[in-house]
Parts: structure tokens; C-alpha cells; sequence
């Protein structure tokens, strides 16, 4: 995904067409990312718009154009750790009548588990890189740190994930 800075400036002056493009250029991205985070197609709909209509609400405020990608994602990340907060509590009482998941399914939220107990940078470089494609220099770029540094939490992150997964 590459972001025209000058687009940028546009928007920022008001330009709501301009807007309108970069919304075209990013969505994929925020919704695959707010996706991967939530797992729940609606959950993650809702967080792209609301992160979507306060980026528009507050672009005029972005201070270089070429952040913009960085800006956007880091307001989507505060969106879906707000949302998780959200889950908590909200769990149902199961059913004891109810069959035992299947193994995908168990494997399925035993990673999601995991993957939550991650440090929030974590999470976020690992669902950029994995789910977004991501490479650590894109990585780098977007969230202002040295790809060096994005390779090694990366590398850290996902021996987390395998620890866990494997104990």
C-alpha cells in the first residue's frame, strides 16, 4: 500500500475526495488488521468506520503527510484494545448439554489466547507482518522504529506464541 503524501496534504486541507482516496487506498488493510485482532467480521467493520470518521474528524492534526499510514493504523489499534476490553465480561455461560469443539476449534482459540497475551507492540508487529503482509521495513516505517528492532519483537513475539501454544 503506498500513500501519496500529496493526497495527504490535500485531505488535510479539507479535500473530502481526497480523503475518499486514501480511504480506498488503506481499507483492506485496516479491515484485514481489525479482523485478525477482533476475529469478528462485524466487531471489525465497526471499528474501521469509527477509526475511519475519527481520522477524517482529526487529519488536520496529522503533522507530517508521510505518517499518515502509521496515524491511521495506531488510531485502529486504539480502537480494537478498547473493543477487547469490551469482550471481557461479556462471556456467556456454556451450555453443558452443549458437544466439545472440535480440535480446529480448540487450536483455533488456544492461538487466539495466546496471541492476546502478547504485549500490545507485539500483537500489533506480528498482525501487521502476518496478517498484513507486512514487510519489517513497511513495518518500520509505519509505527517509526528501526526494522532491525521490528525483526527482533517479531522474533520474540512469535517464540511467545509457539511456548505457549506448545505448553
Amino acid at each position: 500500500m503506498v500513500i501519496n503524501p500529496e493526497i495527504v496534504k490535500q485531505a488535510k486541507a479539507s479535500d473530502a475526495a481526497a480523503f475518499a482516496e486514501l480511504y480506498e487506498t488503506v481499507y483492506k488493510d485496516l479491515y484485514r488488521f481489525a479482523y485478525y485482532t477482533l476475529k469478528h467480521p462485524q466487531d471489525a467493520e465497526d471499528v474501521v468506520s469509527e477509526t475511519v470518521i475519527d481520522a477524517y474528524r482529526g487529519i488536520h492534526r496529522l503533522r507530517s503527510e508521510e505518517a499518515f499510514q502509521g496515524w491511521i493504523f495506531k488510531i485502529l489499534s486504539n480502537k480494537c484494545k478498547r473493543k477487547l476490553k469490551e469482550y471481557v465480561g461479556k462471556t456467556l455461560p456454556l451450555d453443558e448439554t452443549l458437544p466439545l469443539p472440535e480440535a480446529d476449534y480448540a487450536t483455533g482459540y488456544d492461538m487466539h489466547t495466546a496471541f492476546s497475551q502478547l504485549a500490545d507492540d507485539e500483537r500489533l508487529i506480528v498482525s501487521m507482518a502476518v496478517f498484513g503482509g507486512y514487510t519489517s521495513k513497511e513495518i518500520g516505517k509505519i509505527l517509526h522504529m528501526n526494522d532491525n528492532t521490528v525483526r527482533s519483537r517479531q522474533s520474540r513475539a512469535l517464540a511467545k506464541l509457539k511456548k505457549k501454544l506448545e505448553s
